[in-house]
């Protein structure tokens, strides 16, 4: 399969680079500006700081602009997210994402470590203006 798509595989990555921002994003604008049926936390608070955090790093993560910086503080507001509410607390903690109901935030954070690793890649803000890689 790789000799037939491999050669759109910079592409692939941009496209995932920019959907999984958005998708990010989009929980930030709902709980910040609840937006999509969402309620507003309050300000300061730890759900108000991590709605900061996925509507500006998910944003930048999409546009391609501070990308492996906006990715790996997204990767690791995840990682907290997974292990605070679904391994350690939540309806059913436990080690499996599959019963601990966290197989999103789990995806989110390993996908966000990968684009910290690669860059911002092609159809990017910093490739736009020289400085992405991919």
């Amino acid at each position: 399969m790789e000799r037939w798509l491999g050669r759109f595989s910079k592409h692939a990555y941009a496209l995932m680079r920019i959907v999984i921002g958005l998708a990010l994003a989009s929980h930030g604008a709902q709980k910040l500006l609840g937006f999509f049926g969402g309620s507003t936390p309050p300000i300061y608070s730890q759900f108000w700081i991590g709605g900061v955090i996925e509507l500006v790093g998910g944003g930048l993560v999409a546009l391609g602009f501070l990308t492996g910086y906006a990715a790996f503080l997204c990767s690791g507001m995840m990682a907290v997210a997974y292990f605070q509410f679904h391994w350690f607390g939540g309806q059913n903690p436990g080690f499996w994402p599959i019963l601990n109901g966290g197989e999103k935030a789990l995806m989110y954070a390993l996908i966000f470590l990968f684009i910290a690793t690669r860059g911002a890649g092609p159809w990017s803000l910093a490739r736009l203006f020289g400085g992405g890689r991919g």
